[in-house]
């Protein structure tokens, strides 16, 4: 490989991009607003919950549970009651839970509490039903009710203290922006030269196919890194995302599973020699497995045994929980060495398929 033609091949592809300005809006505009698109609009946590408390009963048990909703911040209380009323706005999705309290609640140690929940969405249901419990616990506990025989649980929630779903929600969005970034803009490397017709010109230079697809593959990596420390430093400085592992770490990570996502891109750029046809595809085999089935929104561990089968070919699964360990849990070397293997292999089987399907003919 001559570094005098990869220099300036190089040179030569990073004032395309620089003159290209679409290349600047994928590789920092679309970041920026996909992460906060990501910290505002997704969120996993529950805040504000519309529900309804029909108390039928005037004792002052019942009078500090209906305040202990109140006072909690999961929770907007209405209270009335008529129950027809809040089934029909449950119906309408107005509220989303409806507590009863009988005439003798509190009485005779009875304190039964009837919660119907909105099963519409299952996910929500079973948050819901959870922060009630809790609600319910914590006043069944100051109001000493709770038996003093049982057992009392003292729970520790490790790596994500707060509960935030922000904690894990920024550090895999950064995989699934990079894999964005690396295959989107890649697929429209070479397609964008058979459409301008310059890639006659490029066959006809002394350099061989593989200076030339390395010679497109270091600006884009290049840019690729750039944009993952953008979005480092507005996930910890902005979302103050807690970073426990080592930078130098992170920034090795980034870079292997760069050069797998840039492999895709490539092999897809090389495959198709249309721009709006490497640019769907580019989402279809890029975009949405880091999206869907790199465990960053759904767990793996739930899909079907086929569907966990075929995650093991998409690289940003090793990705999305390589970032998830090293902002929450720290430096885990065995997790890893292993993703870094996996991403490696799967880098190293696209970019052999490129170099193998590109030649330098019409």
């Amino acid at each position: 490989m001559n570094l005098k033609r990869l220099k300036a091949l190089f040179k030569k592809e990073s004032l395309q991009i620089f003159r290209d300005p679409s290349s600047i809006l994928i590789a920092f505009i679309l970041p920026l607003l996909l992460l906060f698109l990501m910290g505002y609009a997704v969120s996993l946590d529950a805040r504000k919950i519309p529900i309804a408390i029909i108390s039928k009963s005037n004792s002052e048990l019942s009078q500090k549970l209906i305040s202990s909703f109140i006072s909690s911040r999961y929770f907007e209380v209405d209270l009335d009651k008529n129950k027809n009323l809040y089934i029909e706005k449950m119906q309408e999705g107005k509220i989303k839970a409806i507590l009863s309290l009988n005439n003798d609640f509190g009485k005779n140690n009875n304190f039964d509490i009837q919660v119907i929940t909105d099963g519409s969405e299952p996910n929500s249901a079973g948050l819901i039903q959870n922060y009630v419990n809790g609600v319910i616990k914590l006043w069944a506990k100051n109001n000493n009710i709770a038996n003093k025989e049982n057992i009392q649980l003292l729970t520790r929630y490790w790596f994500n203290t707060p509960l935030s779903s922000r904690y894990f929600l920024l550090p895999g969005s950064i995989a699934v922006i990079m894999t964005l970034i690396g295959t989107l803009l890649t697929a429209l490397v070479i397609a964008r030269e058979w459409e301008r017709g310059t890639m006659e010109a490029l066959m006809a230079t002394p350099a061989t196919m593989s200076e030339i697809i390395v010679g497109k593959l270091i600006p884009y990596f290049i840019l690729g890194m750039f944009s993952m420390l953008l979005c480092f430093v507005v996930a910890y400085f902005w979302y103050q995302i807690p970073f426990i592992g080592s930078f130098w770490i992170l920034l090795i990570l980034s870079a292997i599973y760069l050069f797998s996502s840039l492999s895709i891109g490539l092999l897809i750029s090389t495959l198709a020699k249309n721009q709006f046809v490497a640019a769907q595809i580019s989402i279809i085999a890029g975009f949405l497995p880091a999206f869907l089935l790199s465990g960053f929104l759904f767990e793996i561990g739930n899909m079907p045994t086929w569907l966990q089968t075929l995650t093991l070919i998409v690289p940003a699964r090793y990705f999305v929980e390589s970032l998830q360990t090293i902002f929450l849990a720290g430096n885990i070397y065995e997790i890893f060495i292993s993703n870094i293997i996996s991403m490696i292999l799967i880098g190293a089987f696209f970019f052999l398929l490129v170099l193998k399907k590109s030649k330098k003919g019409l």
